[in-house]
C-alpha cells in the first residue's frame, strides 16, 4: 500500500516497528527499582479468566508502569505540578524523522550523548522527530534490567540543541534521557520541554525503543501512536516507514 505525505511517498506495507513488547514477566525490560510487570487471569471466587481453566474467555489483568516496563511516550506532564496528558497533547501522529546511531562518549564515570554528536549526525537537516540508536546495540536491550546500572544519558546541551532545532519528538533506546541518579535535576527533560519558559506541550519523549541493526540510519516517516491513557506517559508503538521518493 503506497501513501503520499506532503512531497514524500512511503510504503505502508513495510512497517519497521521500533517498540519493545510487554510480556508480563521477568523477560520485560525494567528500570526504576520496581518489580516486573504482570499479565495474569482475573480471579473472582471460582472464576478464573482463562479458557484453558474452564472460562469461556481469556480475561487478563495487566499490572505495569509505562516508565519502567515498556516503550512509552511522555509529555511535559512527567515533570510538572500541573497535570498534562500525553493523550491530550499529542495531536498529530506522522512526522518526518531522522534515525541516527550514536556511541555515547565517556564523561567522568558516565557515558553521555553530547551536543557535538547530535550536531554531526543531524547537520543542517530539519526534522520533527529524531530516533537515537545507541551503541552497542544488542538484543539484550529487549529484556535488560537497568536499575542501579547508571546507563548512558543525554547532556542538557544536547537536549537544548534539539529543542532549538524545533525537534518535537525525541525517541531513544535508553530508560531515560537523563542520568539514573541525578537528585531530581532532570536537566535534559527540562531543556527539551523548555521547563523554565513557555512549555512545549506538544513535544514528546519516547524511551525504551529498540531499533534493529538491519534498519539503516537515514530519513523515515515516523508513525507515533500511544494508548489513549490520560496520563503523563502511555505505552506506545512507534513505527518507521521508508521513503520511496
Amino acid at each position: 500500500m503506497i501513501a503520499k505525505i506532503k512531497n514524500h511517498t512511503i510504503d505502508l506495507s513495510q512497517p519497521l516497528d521500533i517498540s519493545i513488547p510487554l510480556n508480563g514477566n521477568t523477560k520485560d525490560v525494567n528500570a526504576w527499582y520496581i518489580n516486573h510487570s504482570i499479565i495474569e487471569p482475573h480471579k473472582d471466587g471460582d472464576f478464573v479468566g482463562k479458557v484453558s481453566e474452564g472460562s469461556a474467555v481469556n480475561f487478563n489483568t495487566i499490572t505495569f508502569n509505562p516508565h519502567a516496563h515498556t516503550t512509552h511516550t511522555e509529555c511535559v506532564g512527567h515533570i510538572t505540578t500541573a497535570f498534562y496528558s500525553v493523550n491530550e497533547n499529542l495531536k498529530q501522529f506522522f512526522f518526518l524523522a531522522e534515525l541516527v546511531t550514536v556511541a555515547p562518549e565517556k564523561l567522568g564515570d558516565d557515558f553521555v550523548i553530547s551536543k557535538k554528536q547530535l550536531q554531526y549526525a543531524l547537520g543542517n537537516k530539519k526534522r520533527k522527530a529524531i530516533v537515537i540508536r545507541t551503541l552497542p546495540n544488542l538484543n539484550d536491550k529487549l529484556s535488560k534490567q537497568y536499575s542501579n546500572t547508571n546507563p548512558p544519558y543525554m547532556t542538557q546541551e544536547a537536549a537544548q540543541f534539539l529543542a532549538n532545532k524545533d525537534v518535537d519528538h525525541l525517541l531513544i533506546d535508553l530508560p531515560s534521557v537523563d542520568k539514573e541518579k541525578d537528585n531530581g535535576a532532570l536537566l535534559a527533560h527540562k531543556a527539551f520541554w523548555n521547563f523554565e519558559g513557555d512549555l512545549r506541550l506538544h513535544a514528546t519523549i519516547t524511551e525504551f525503543i529498540f531499533v534493529n541493526n538491519n534498519i539503516k540510519d537515514g530519513t523515515y516517516y515516523l508513525n507515533l501512536q500511544v494508548a489513549p491513557f490520560n496520563n503523563d506517559a502511555s505505552p506506545s508503538r512507534p513505527v518507521l516507514y521508508k521513503i520511496i521518493q
